[in-house]
């Protein structure tokens, strides 16, 4: 059951919302009270961004709401997330910094990992000041 979506269809005389000026926030339940949870959402996000072609936006840490070790399972979703096409994050990015720039690096988008050493050193000063 396929469906096409488009923003681009204007009625006349009036203004459409440039596609990238659009944010969707897939809601993100917690797999510690549904498992499929994760599954969901990141489908989600495939389906929203190959049909529309948007901005996806989520609160990453949801995902690990009641669980131990949340940090663990907030970095596996957020790689999860981003692969699978999430644009921006509600979430620590003093916990989670350096695994969203590990994430653009592996996808090939930090040209000879740049933007990660730099990040990695300016945290490696911050923390000897």
């Amino acid at each position: 059951m396929s469906k096409n979506y488009s923003l681009n269809a204007t009625p006349p005389n009036e203004q459409r919302i440039p596609t990238e000026d659009v944010v969707i926030d897939p809601l993100v339940l917690t797999v510690g009270a549904d498992s499929k949870a994760g599954v969901v959402t990141l489908q989600t996000i495939e389906m929203v961004r190959e049909a529309l072609g948007v901005n996806i936006n989520l609160g990453a840490s949801n995902v690990s709401f009641g669980l131990p070790e949340r940090h663990t399972i907030n970095q596996a979703f957020l790689s999860l997330a981003i692969a699978a096409g999430a644009t921006c994050a509600i979430t620590d990015p003093m916990k989670l910094s350096m695994t969203i720039r590990a994430v653009d690096l592996l996808r090939g988008r930090d040209d000879y990992a740049g933007r990660y050493i730099k990040h990695y050193r300016n945290l490696v000063a911050e923390n000897e000041s």
